[in-house]
């Protein structure tokens, strides 16, 4: 049994997909007979140190341990000039959880995605799995520093970072998302002919900033086609998909788009059973989402046997898989149009091997990676 210590700057439970993505991950580590203890920082009113409630939230079973240090700075506490002191919280938090409080640990193996637990544990010659996930001037500071020694494994999240970073395959390697595969069974990626459902399920904003459900909205006000189908859209936060809902009342489009806001993680399979597509959307004016995201969702839709319609971006174009995709233009109506239509003629995407884009094939990858 393997024994990793996945050390975090994010805050848990939380409805972020980076949370998300992190306990998901973790479940597959521990259901492969790794014992993980997970440590982040107690940073908001919300942050909760407690292993049931973290299993309630994110609907899994699996136990590990899980610690919770005090937070005695800015982020979180003040907001003004909230970036800046993102940077000056993680750099010191870091510092303090390395430094004092896992020195004498005896534990071999970390994990993190942090770039400043990363460095710390780095110059402590720690066996370091880094998880990158974007770009940043801190992360390229770091990596340029750590990224020759032999006790740092880089995890990029598409070929796209790994590229920007200038590794290979011979110094890092390329491990997309995948799909939480106990949440489906096979019922569940089956498809019938009477489904119709067009599904978009994800966030509602990224960073604050709203992704695309605005052009998803207009497009339907201005299309007799997709007027004929039904578009549900899932997701959070809550006041946000109310405002949405608002205003699809008052463009008279409630018959058509259905909004239903954050659900649990146990009742995601239940409404890819009515759906025949998925969507991805978001902002090109957000370079991660534009270049180096590997949406959790379109795994999701695969596994389940949706057709899936995605914006044109680079990242997309790099998911496992993407041939199947069909791809529409940014902000055109038209484009979007026919892309859906096309999505609608073909059969249910099923051909895809269900294991390889699995969080546990995932997970099995990453423990091989351990010395």
């Amino acid at each position: 049994m393997k024994n990793i210590t996945y050390i975090t700057y994010q805050s848990f439970p939380a409805e972020t997909a980076n949370s998300l993505q992190t306990i998901s991950n973790i479940k597959y580590l521990v259901k492969n007979n790794a014992k993980v203890h997970l440590i982040f920082p107690i940073r908001e009113k919300t942050s909760e140190a407690n292993i049931e409630v973290i299993k309630n939230y994110y609907s899994i079973e699996e136990d590990f341990k899980v610690t919770g240090f005090k937070h005695f700075l800015p982020f979180g506490r003040i907001k003004l000039l909230e970036g800046f002191f993102f940077h000056v919280s993680h750099f010191l938090w870091s510092y303090f959880v390395v430094s004092f409080k896992i020195r004498k640990t005896s534990d071999r193996i970390f994990m993190t995605r942090s770039d400043w637990i990363l460095y710390f544990l780095a110059r402590q010659n720690k066996i370091v799995l880094f998880e990158c996930h974007q770009v940043s001037r801190v992360r390229t500071f770091v990596l340029n520093k750590v990224k020759k020694q032999e006790n740092v494994k880089i995890i990029f999240l598409n070929k796209n970072l790994q590229t920007f970073y200038g590794m290979n395959d011979k110094n890092s390697s390329i491990l997309h998302n995948g799909v939480d595969s106990d949440m489906f069974n096979k019922k569940n990626y089956e498809m019938n002919s009477d489904k119709k459902e067009i599904i978009f399920v994800g966030n509602l904003k990224r960073f604050n900033k709203e992704r695309g459900v605005e052009f998803l909205i207009d497009s339907f006000l201005n299309s007799d086609f997709l007027k004929k189908h039904i578009l549900s859209i899932v997701g959070g936060p809550n006041a946000e998909a109310e405002k949405i809902r608002n205003k699809i009342s008052s463009l008279n489009l409630g018959d058509n788009i259905k909004v239903t806001g954050r659900v649990h993680r146990s009742e995601i399979p239940n409404i890819y059973k009515n759906a025949k597509l998925g969507i991805l959307i978001n902002s090109s004016s957000n370079l991660h989402s534009y270049e180096y995201t590997s949406p959790l969702k379109y795994f999701e839709y695969i596994y389940s046997g949706l057709r899936v319609v995605a914006v044109d971006f680079p990242s997309h174009r790099v998911l496992p898989g993407n041939e199947n995709i069909i791809f529409f233009e940014e902000n055109n109506n038209l484009s979007f149009e026919k892309a859906i239509k096309k999505a609608l003629e073909l059969p249910a995407n099923i051909d895809q091997s269900m294991n390889d884009i699995s969080l546990d094939n995932r997970a099995m990858k990453i423990l091989n990676l351990i010395i």
